[in-house]
């Protein structure tokens, strides 16, 4: 099994201070593929999350904390670059004096599959890192159930976020520590739903996933973003609360650089974190966005980030609530250890 020894290779936190005038966001190690930038602060910090593909093409943005159609705004982001992104002037991405952080994943090598080929009864195009687990899959969904998408991993998807593109629709999210009778939205705090129009109560395969007949899945341009586990790099998981300041911990196996958590069992917020917002040092990890919500950045001592995963620090009901069940996402700022069978050391 292979190991990421630099998982910055693949994914990076980036911070910036907004100038509203046209720039370069630079000083990534890669061309990045999916670039997720939200206002932390500066004329109020509220703001849309705006998410970005290579697979869509620049400028063409939809926001996780909303169900709107796919918007073209030629003043957000501009260019994907060699080593990070181009900006214009629009004032949620980059207003004068605000602060701002950018989540970047690498994808990178052209993907496409014909309808009938590797179990899909749908075409697809799209990027995919075998290496990193990663891929953005775009596709065009019938006015029916059961579709089958190739999704270019070579391995199976532990979480798939799944969005239209040309009208509103909810963010879909298929993860799976729920499995394939559930699913959630990223766009809202409801808990998970048992609804067989989400994934046609079918587990992705190494080669495909399946989408059902919810209104959000079907007759639409769609756009995906499906990741599966790399050890060292990615891990996709869940973890039971135990409602005390000395909280649950989670192994991952790396020294965490970015978690989103959320509770499956009752409403609440996602929360997402990353190593490089705090102001106390490494930990705790004190800086806390929310992919449903617009509002500016909080501060809450959540979670520390250790060597090889992470920790609960209070009793919440968003992240730590006795008995309460979680799912999360992470990447990793160093695995735990290297490729090599030594400890790893932070980079």
């Amino acid at each position: 099994m292979s190991i990421i020894d630099k998982p910055s290779d693949y994914f990076e936190t980036k911070l910036y201070t907004g100038t509203q005038q046209a720039r370069n966001i630079t000083g990534l190690d890669f061309a990045p593929n999916w670039v997720w930038i939200k206002k932390r602060t500066g004329a109020s910090g509220t703001s849309n999350h705006y998410l970005f593909d290579s697979v869509r093409g620049a400028s063409k943005t939809l926001f996780s904390n909303a169900t709107n159609a796919e918007d073209t705004n030629t003043n957000s982001l501009t260019a994907f670059n060699s080593d990070g992104f181009s900006l214009g002037n629009d004032t949620d991405v980059n207003v004068n004096n605000g602060t701002f952080v950018s989540w970047n994943w690498k994808a990178g090598t052209s993907f496409s599959n014909n309808s009938g080929a590797n179990g899909a009864s749908l075409a697809s195009t799209g990027s995919v890192s075998t290496t990193a687990g990663f891929s953005i899959i775009s596709w065009t969904s019938p006015n029916s159930n059961a579709n089958t998408i190739a999704h270019g991993l070579g391995s199976v998807p532990k979480m798939i976020i799944m969005k239209k593109r040309g009208s509103s629709g909810g963010w879909v999210v298929y993860h799976q520590a729920m499995g394939n009778t559930h699913g959630m939205f990223l766009s809202t705090t409801n808990a998970k739903e048992d609804n067989a129009g989400f994934f046609n109560d079918t587990s992705p395969t190494s080669a495909v996933f399946t989408t059902g007949s919810d209104d959000g899945l079907i007759n639409n341009t769609m756009i995906a973003y499906c990741f599966s586990e790399k050890t060292g790099f990615s891990k996709f998981g869940s973890y039971t609360g135990n409602g005390n300041a000395d909280g649950t911990f989670v192994f991952l196996g790396f020294k965490p650089a970015f978690v989103i958590v959320k509770r499956t069992d009752a409403s609440n917020y996602w929360f997402m974190f990353d190593n490089k917002r705090s102001t106390s040092g490494s930990n705790p990890t004190d800086k806390e966005l929310y992919p449903n919500g617009n509002e500016a950045e909080d501060t809450s001592a959540r979670f520390d980030f250790l060597s090889n995963g992470f920790k609960n620090r209070i009793n919440s009901a968003g992240s730590n609530a006795s008995g309460a069940t979680y799912i999360y996402m992470a990447f990793a700022s160093n695995p735990f250890v290297s490729s090599s069978g030594v400890p790893a050391t932070a980079k």
